[in-house]
Formats: C-alpha cells, structure tokens, sequence
C-alpha cells in the first residue's frame, strides 16, 4: 500500500481542531496544524509527537495562503476547523469583525483548499467546519449563522468541484465538554442539555468521531452532518 499524504488541520492548536490532530498523530500519521502563531502550531506540535508539526496560517489574510502552505507536499485529509468566536448585532454592526469572520471562513476556506487539492490523494477528503447557529440563531450571530449557511453550500460546490475528492462539512452542536463551552458553566449548559432529547450533551470525543467518520468512509460526500443529539428537536 503506498503511503498516505498527511493530515492537515487549519486550527489545529486548540479546540476540536486539536483534538482531530491528536487523533491522527495517535495513529502514527503524518499531520501538519496550523494555528496564527508560529510558535505556538511548533509547541502543540511538539506536544503531540509523532510526525506532527506546526506552520502559522491566518485565514483572514488569504493573500498570504500560498507562501504559508507551500512546504505541505502531499495531503491524505484536509480539516478545515479555524473558527473566531463573534457576536455581532445588526442594530450594532461592527463592519470589520464581519468582514474578518467572512474572509475567514469562506474566503479563507476556499484558498486552502484551493492550494493543497492539486497535492491531494485521490481517495483523499475535506471536512470543513459549520455550525448549528445557522439552523437555531441567537442574539449576537448574525455572522456566526450567515457564515456557518454558506459552509453548507460550499460543501455541496466542492464535493461537485473536486471529484474524485470529497467534501462533507460537520455542523456541531453545543459541545458541553470543550473549553469555549466548560467554561461558561451549568448555569449556561443545563438549559441546553434539558432541551436534548438524549438529556446529555454533544462532547469533543463525539465531534472527532464524526470527522473520522467524514474524512474515512469513502461513500460518503457532499453531507453537511450536524453533530447536536437532537438539539433542534425539542
């Protein structure tokens, strides 16, 4: 069997994106994160071990993409999962954190995989990360919902666009067990977790099992998946 191109993470330093990395690099795979610090992609890379390393990406400034992502010879799997957190209102719009967010996460998704699909394996896959807050707003996401709606059809152009390569998006719910979320407390995440039907939350273990399951079932391509326990149920 010829070798696998490696794992790519954008976002890979914290959150989810880290936990999809640690994945990976647990398997003995070569993965390659990227966070907007050199020095801190280098330092989680290192704290993975294996094959991992770090490269410094920032999304907003796509410009820039293709001098960053020039030493990443061959790719098995992209992951897509940079995120800025933004609450921005209507009535208040702040113009320069939307057009960040925005650039951010179409713009800056589309020149990723823009540059790393002609060193992609064939049997290779993207997932790029969405998120429920298109499908249930809130006071504060008119980015977040906005963005996170056009995930779901950039995926659907991509799986079209990049055949044989895949494309699915993962669209998480809550995730009761990630810092951004833990640390708001129970008085933010028992409403949440009573409004599920299963009565628990979405855990970080749950989310990378999705994007296995996204990035490694062959059959499986042009799927926006939401990853909730049946939030938007109750």
């Amino acid at each position: 069997m010829p070798e696998q191109g490696a794992v790519v993470v954008v976002g890979g330093t914290q959150g989810l994106g880290l936990e999809v990395a640690r994945h990976y690099a647990d398997q003995g795979r070569e993965v390659v994160l990227s966070g907007r610090e050199r020095q801190r992609a280098d330092a989680v890379a290192a704290d993975l071990g294996g094959k991992a390393r770090g490269i410094a990406l920032d999304l907003a400034e796509p410009d820039q993409l293709a001098e960053r992502l020039a030493g990443v010879e061959r790719v098995g799997h992209l992951v897509l999962a940079a995120i800025e957190r933004d609450e921005n209102r209507v009535r208040s719009f702040d113009l320069e954190g939307a057009t960040r967010l925005a650039t951010l996460k179409l713009i800056g998704y589309t020149e990723v995989v823009h540059q790393l699909v002609p060193r992609m394996d064939d049997d290779g896959a993207v997932v790029l990360f969405g998120g429920r807050a298109m499908d249930r707003p809130y006071p504060g996401s008119t980015m977040v919902s906005t963005v996170n709606g056009g995930v779901t059809g950039l995926v659907h152009s991509l799986a079209v666009e990049l055949a044989p390569v895949r494309c699915n998006a993962v669209h998480p719910g809550i995730v009761g067990d990630s810092p951004y979320w833990s640390a708001k407390g129970e008085a933010a995440l028992e409403p949440v977790r009573n409004r599920t039907p299963g009565g628990r939350l979405v855990t970080m273990e749950d989310v990378v099992g999705a994007v296995v399951f996204l990035l490694e079932n062959r059959s499986v391509n042009g799927v926006n998946l939401a990853v909730d326990g049946g939030w938007l149920l109750l």
